[in-house]
């Protein structure tokens, strides 16, 4: 039951993220990050998101932990799960323009939730590549192996390519953030499925 709870959560957090974005006159996805979507009048989504999928990601690592094939790729994806959550309990600051009337581009000081945001956010996008990794080497099964070695790859050079976007101010900003987040919680939602069904182990 616990796998199913994170696939579900990894699945649902995608797929709220784009609703929201895709939905929000002032919110423009190719340039905004994710997190923006916390701020404002409708922020409650995308916060409730960012603790509710967290949760039940943490709940499907549990599941990894116990009944996985690494217990280290189990301490790892819960160490995602929980910084999950603590991406929606400290929020960013207004930025990019976003919500109307925020500062066009990144302001030099920040608050202290939103340094605390940029914590959880690093171990977010370190501790998922870093779990594929892993699973490139403990997964059973040639075709996982290989699927997972390619993937850490481009999710490690996916968070080189944010990190520069992030400070050229890059208009494609949230569409490289993006690029990351799905195919990475698409190989998480895949993983946990795949482990509730008893396949490749």
């Amino acid at each position: 039951m616990a796998l199913w709870v994170g696939a579900i959560g990894a699945v649902l957090f995608v797929l709220v993220f784009l609703a929201d974005g895709w939905s929000r006159p002032d919110y423009a996805s190719a340039r905004h990050p994710i997190s923006a979507l916390a701020l404002g009048r409708r922020g409650w989504i995308q916060t409730t998101n960012f603790v509710v999928s967290g949760s039940a990601i943490t709940v499907g690592a549990v599941g990894v932990l116990l009944d996985g094939p690494s217990v280290l790729l189990g301490v790892v994806l819960t160490v995602f799960g929980l910084a999950l959550v603590a991406s929606g309990l400290f929020r960013m600051d207004p930025m990019l323009g976003y919500p109307p009337g925020a500062p066009a581009g990144i302001p030099e000081e920040h608050s202290a939730q939103h340094r605390l945001h940029d914590f959880a956010g690093a171990v977010v996008f370190l501790s998922l590549p870093l779990a594929v990794a892993i699973g490139a080497f403990t997964l059973p099964g040639t075709s996982w192996r290989i699927v997972s070695a390619g993937l850490a790859v481009a999710l490690f050079v996916g968070f080189g390519w944010f990190g520069r976007a992030w400070e050229e101010v890059s208009p494609r900003l949230g569409l490289i953030q993006r690029a990351i987040v799905i195919p990475g919680w698409g190989w998480l939602a895949a993983l946990f499925t795949a482990q509730a069904l008893g396949l490749g182990w």
